[in-house]
């Protein structure tokens, strides 16, 4: 749904700037430039500020204060990606449709009917002082930057606007932003409501319940057997569907494209002092997410006081989200946290606008929200609010729902990780982590003393009378959130015996009783084989972590290359000797994911039609009581594999010819398609990156004359959906951080694309190719190259 939202967003700025923009392109672009040399007055300072900035746009922040570094921080900010700043706030705050016309008004009505404005809103009147100081501080920043301009960027000279000024409820609006990323779970809850109403007791246990053996083979002695193969159930459903004339559907993708559309994700580990060669402990984190020009982050170093932050800021907030004070360092991974609910709401004919609560029924409050559209006259949206939430747009099951989230609480959310500037052990880590409020993330940390961590961070809810997994009525008081979990009751591991600590999405040990955070984890071979490799690295250095970030090893797919050549028999050939190109290609498959590797084109393909024929046999009567089910339980292959690999025709969707002419069928159809989209070219010489190339594109760069201006080269990029070096076509790495607290000198950051968002700066694209290449650059900024000096109003 995200990617439907930016593809749209995509075409609208195009066929609103694309005539214009070809004749900027030409020489009519004029970027603001930053100045230099002269003292530069900025409102609100306490003290002067130096603001210096290395070859690659880098700045480093001088200030006596946070207050006057954030200050600062904001006017950087908005003079390199202020389009990106008013795009967040807009796309989060339900506004697009004003500057981009009708249609973005979906989208626009999405967040206002959740009513995200006025949560930012609640969220910033509760917010600790010093939290509110900070984006108060931020946007002052901001706001100076815009008064100062003397020309804006590209993209408001050829929308035709000009951006209001910043507002710290648009800092929030751009925290909501990322738990709409991260943390938002209707769609999961959806697929688990339906199965569960659709589906016998034991096929869904089989399809949400099963755990892949990565991760029984992290977890251990914890308590992971799989739930028993549904083998009648199965028959019963596959028997159904093949006796429907004509069946209710054609198959339904549950993948996504060839390279296998990669989730939002991100690795992270920490090593401890006892396995480095002189007792540093080193942090590694590659967060996984869309990608975009200019990046989602921005890197910047603040020194204040005694203190010294250096990393990547997320446009539009005033924190460092991952990276190290000099004391300690932090990464974050995707919690994939259960912090949302659908409220069924109990409704009757007889009391139209009403629904019932434990305190007796209540009328909905109603309300009519305004949405401005370019060129044409404003919309009204009619938005109905419950005491738990907001209604959603689309019914479940034929029933309305509410929708409770810790995003939309004003308990809920807070900026407490702009605490990690204080930090000077992994303890203190994990105590403000814990206890903040941002989106739900897995924590790792490592400290200069050698210790590494691991923790929760984000508000969890305490639920009673049910356990969060499917919708539920809360009306008659027993079902509902008790509030949140206290800090002290997340999960944690300190000082671990392994001498270091892996999260990847997946599942962690938990201990017995504890409360389930989570259910939608990934599947465990990215962790399994980032643990694989540190088990057998000894000493590690920084060096080893980045060039494990860069791995593309894929014994995932194994299963799918046997599968094939136990089917690909002399016989099986014989009968179709087409089927011999894709023997060859199998076979000659090195089990890596590199650009140049052969035979992964088929198997990927292969995988994909295996999981979109089972699961549409299996999933018939679930698409038959809610058609608009999106088919993706958290783990796909477990229950694919342990099916196909009972060899029985009656549990998957066979032809005449039983199991192994369906086998061979889905792969003569994976041959076919991977053919057809590569020229026809025999299957041995399709290589790996011709399917998985990156693309990363500017909003306004599927414009023909502006692409090459604007958009990152469209090529091969190692990796796969499932490597530690996650990569597709919109999704991989967003940056890579490798930092030893106390030896930043020897630190490594990279990410897409550049600094700038202006396409005419020399750091719109000059990180790019060390992203593409997986060469590393330094953590810390290099010799300054530039100097802002920035000074208090006379008074």
């Amino acid at each position: 749904m995200k990617q439907d939202i930016r593809s749209l967003l995509l075409s609208t700025l195009v066929a609103l700037t694309a005539a214009g923009c070809a004749e900027g392109a030409q020489g009519g672009i004029r970027a603001p430039a930053p100045r230099a040399g002269n003292a530069t007055t900025l409102p609100g300072l306490e003290g002067p500020v130096t603001v210096t900035s290395d070859r690659l746009g880098i700045p480093t922040i001088s200030a006596t204060s946070r207050q006057d570094a954030l200050r600062a921080l904001g006017l950087i900010t908005a003079r390199d990606r202020m389009f990106q700043l008013d795009l967040l706030r807009r796309s989060n705050g339900g506004r697009l449709a004003e500057i981009l016309g009708r249609g973005l008004l979906e989208a626009d009505t999405r967040q206002r009917e959740h009513g995200v404005p006025q949560a930012a809103r609640a969220i910033l009147a509760r917010l600790p002082e010093s939290q509110r100081a900070a984006l108060d501080a931020y946007a002052e920043g901001v706001n100076a930057y815009l008064r100062s301009a003397e020309a804006l960027p590209i993209e408001f000279q050829k929308l035709g606007y000009r951006p209001e000024p910043w507002r710290p409820e648009d800092s929030v609006l751009v925290v909501l932003g990322m738990f709409n990323a991260l943390s938002e779970s209707e769609d999961s809850e959806r697929t688990q409501t339906v199965l569960t109403h659709s589906l016998p007791r034991g096929v869904m246990s089989f399809l949400l319940e099963s755990v892949d053996p990565y991760t029984r083979a992290l977890l251990g002695a914890q308590d992971t057997a799989p739930p028993p193969l549904p083998a009648e159930e199965l028959r019963a459903l596959v028997a159904q569907r093949r006796n429907q004339r004509p069946p209710s559907s054609p198959s339904q993708r549950v993948l996504g494209e060839d390279a296998g559309e990669a989730p939002i994700g991100s690795n992270g580990w920490a090593v401890a002092g006892q396995r480095t060669r002189d007792g540093r402990a080193i942090l590694a984190n590659d967060m996984h997410l869309e990608l975009g020009v200019p990046n989602i982050w921005y890197r910047a170093e603040l020194r204040y006081g005694e203190r010294e932050v250096a990393g990547v800021v997320l446009p539009g907030v005033p924190v460092v989200i991952v990276g190290t004070n000099r004391h300690v360092a932090w990464g974050l991974t995707s919690l994939l946290g259960d912090v949302m609910d659908l409220v069924r709401l109990e409704t009757v004919p007889e009391r139209p606008g009403e629904y019932r609560t434990p305190s007796g029924w209540k009328r909905f409050d109603v309300a009519q929200e305004t949405i401005k559209v370019r060129g044409e006259p404003d919309a009204s949206v009619t938005v109905r609010r419950t005491i738990w939430g907001p209604v959603a747009a689309r019914p479940l099951l034929g029933a309305p729902v509410a929708i409770r989230w810790t995003a939309l609480d004003p308990e809920g959310v807070d900026l407490g990780i702009l605490e990690m500037d204080r930090v000077r052990s992994v303890d203190e880590a994990v105590a403000v982590m814990s206890a903040a409020g941002g989106p739900g993330c897995n924590v790792l940390l490592a400290d200069r003393d050698g210790r590494v961590a691991w923790t929760v961070t984000g508000r969890m809810p305490r639920r009673s009378g049910f356990d969060g997994s499917v919708s539920v009525s809360w009306a008659d008081g027993r079902a509902g959130w008790d509030g949140y979990l206290a800090p002290a009751a997340l999960p944690r591991i300190v000082d671990p015996p392994s001498g270091f600590v892996v999260n990847a999405n997946h599942r962690m040990p938990l201990a017995q009783g504890a409360p389930v955070l989570a259910r939608d984890h990934a599947n465990g071979y990215r962790a399994y084989r980032i643990t694989e490799r540190l088990r057998e690295t000894h000493p590690v250095a920084e060096a080893d972590m980045f060039q494990l970030q860069l791995d593309t090893r894929a014994e995932f797919f194994g299963f799918y290359r046997d599968l094939a050549l136990r089917v690909l028999t002399e016989e099986a050939v014989s009968r179709r000797p087409a089927l011999a190109e894709a023997r060859r290609a199998a076979a000659a498959w090195d089990g890596r994911a590199d650009a140049s590797s052969v035979g992964l084109p088929l198997l990927a393909r292969f995988r994909r039609v295996l999981t979109d024929d089972v699961f549409a046999a299996w999933l018939g009567a679930s698409r038959a009581a809610e058609p608009d089910l999106t088919l993706a339980p958290p783990d796909i292959d477990t229950p694919l594999q342990r099916a196909l690999e009972a060899r029985s025709a009656d549990l998957v969707p066979a032809p005449a010819g039983g199991w192994d002419a369906f086998v061979l069928g889905a792969l003569e159809k994976a041959m076919m398609a991977v053919k057809q989209e590569n020229g026809g070219l025999p299957l041995d010489q399709i290589e790996w990156g011709a399917v998985s190339r990156v693309r990363i594109a500017h909003p306004l760069g599927a414009s023909p004359e502006l692409a090459a201006l604007l958009n990152m080269p469209d090529e091969p990029l190692p990796g796969c959906s499932v490597c530690v070096r996650l990569s597709s076509r919109t999704v991989a790495a967003s940056e890579r951080l490798v930092v030893s607290p106390g030896h930043e000198q020897d630190g490594i950051l990279h990410m897409p694309a550049g600094q700038s968002g202006d396409p005419l700066s020399p750091h719109y694209r000059d990180q790019q190719r060390a992203w593409v290449d997986g060469r590393p650059l330094p953590l810390l900024a290099g010799p300054a190259e530039h100097t802002i000096t920035l000074v208090p109003e006379r008074r």
